[in-house]
């Protein structure tokens, strides 16, 4: 058992604000401990319980895994880049000695072994804190289940905090932690990064392991950071990402990660656009508003910017069916199947008809939508679009909904996003200012196939330029 050690209320404070970046510094230069960094954000972490996002804090194990880190740091040993940066994990990724709950109450036996990002994680210094909130399967862009209840945005407590990472973004944008792990099969990176004011980006299919699984929601999914700054999410991928032999999907070179972050984007094409992809949706005009001032932003910092029509293909017919056959695969591999939530049964009813060949055929689908959703790379290196289409919904939107009524709740969430899981690009949300409920704005950038660096290179340059609120106002 490790020493307690209690934290002051100025060091509780100061490393709240800390990126990860500052906290690995703060560590290696002996200015302060990685237990003392581990008990302050454990104190911020039960000062959060308002939020509902912490599903398990890991209290004891996080204690003896940041006296660990001074150990080995007192010892002599070359501290990794995250040395003694707390993080939270998502709670259907692997953590061992946890159980693996997808956001519900199937599972009851804890896990042998950490998931590959996890084991990465710590190999790379950072201290597991706790296990953060989702929605059941990560199925809805809101963060409320049966099992965990709702999770509330920092920004506004009557505001969901998007989703499925929900969790992980609420308590990094309330401080708790710098950086945190989430997933990404529909958006789920970049939505709840979105009503957070956080930036998130979607890598590159197959660029982040699904280890020990072979992938995530077939081609739809992918593991990724949640972060306050750009250069703390690409510190986080170069430790996290890179395939196993056991991944179905990778991705192609891209380069240092960090690199990118501290470059300068060169002058660039970008086109930007408005329009869904989800016909019938209408984006809030401040969302509209945010994409023409930054276009507008762009273009006095030199770059070649321009409307464009994406002529978006409708990726419906290869995303319906992994969206099915990825949350049917979860629930069939549940110990306790009699505990999932209504809604999730009937989901996995209404999925019936996805078959192997059904899912396989979809992927090719999938990669015929990619290809033509890529025509608009032939003209600009960036595409310029809103994250969602509407504003971070009043709490309890999934309340007494059934599958079908879910999903049209959830379709505004998803309007700009989901496309870009089926085609595999990389895609981040940005932050860009407040709207008039003062809650967050974002803007989404869209990259060229494994082009992450151009993107990080540009939000980069705009967090420069536009700074944006590291902390909700609650916890600044």
């Amino acid at each position: 058992m490790t020493q307690r050690q209690v934290p002051s209320d100025v060091l509780v404070h100061e490393t709240g604000g800390w990126s990860a970046v500052r906290t690995r510094e703060a560590v290696v230069s002996g200015e302060v401990s990685a237990l003392a960094v581990t008990e302050a954000a454990l104190v911020r972490a039960v000062a959060a319980g308002p939020l509902n996002a912490v599903s398990v804090l890991l209290a004891e194990e996080a204690r003896e895994e940041a006296a660990a880190r001074d150990a080995a740091l007192a010892a002599g040993e070359t501290p990794g880049p995250l040395h003694g940066v707390p993080v939270v994990i998502k709670e259907e990724i692997d953590t061992a000695g946890q159980v693996t709950t997808f956001g519900g109450d199937g599972n009851s036996t804890p896990v042998g072994a950490d998931a590959e990002v996890v084991r990465r994680l710590r190999a790379a210094g950072a201290v597991v804190l706790a296990r953060s909130t989702m929605p059941e399967f990560g199925a809805w862009p809101f963060t409320e289940s049966v099992s965990r209840g709702i999770t509330r945005n920092p920004w506004n407590h009557h505001r969901t905090p998007g989703g499925s990472s929900g969790g992980t973004a609420a308590l990094v944008a309330a401080g708790v932690v710098p950086v945190g792990m989430g997933g990404d099969g529909g958006g789920s990176i970049r939505i709840p990064s979105a009503a957070c004011g956080l930036f998130g980006l979607k890598p590159q299919r197959g660029r982040v392991t699904t280890a020990p699984h072979p992938h995530l929601w077939w081609a739809l999914g992918t593991a990724g950071p949640l972060a306050r700054t750009v250069a703390d999410s690409a510190l986080v991928y170069d430790v996290v990402r890179g395939s196993t032999d056991v991944d179905r999907f990778r991705a192609g070179e891209a380069g240092s990660f960090v690199e990118a972050a501290a470059r300068e984007p060169g002058r660039l094409r970008i086109g930007w656009s408005t329009a869904p992809v989800t016909r019938g949706v209408k984006p809030d005009a401040c969302h509209v508003r945010a994409v023409t001032e930054t276009a507008a932003l762009l273009a006095d910092l030199g770059h070649d910017v321009r409307e464009v029509d994406p002529d978006y293909p409708d990726p419906t017919a290869a995303f319906i069916p992994q969206f099915f056959g990825g949350i049917r695969a979860e629930a069939a591999a549940v110990e306790h199947p009699e505990r999932l939530e209504r809604r999730t049964r009937a989901t996995v009813r209404l999925g019936a008809w996805v078959r192997p060949g059904v899912l396989e055929w979809a992927i090719r689908q999938g990669e015929r939508v990619g290809r033509q959703a890529n025509r608009v790379f032939a003209d600009v290196d960036v595409l310029l679009t809103p994250t969602t289409a509407h504003r971070p919904v009043e709490i309890g939107v999934l309340d007494g909904l059934g599958p079908l009524r879910a999903t049209l709740a959830s379709m505004p969430s998803i309007a700009y996003a989901a496309l870009w899981n089926v085609a595999g690009n990389p895609a981040a949300s940005v932050p860009a200012g407040l709207g008039p409920d003062g809650l967050p704005l974002a803007v989404q950038l869209v990259g060229r196939t494994d082009d992450e660096p151009t993107l990080l290179s540009l939000a980069a340059q705009l967090e420069r330029v536009r700074p944006w609120p590291v902390l909700s106002p609650a916890t600044a």
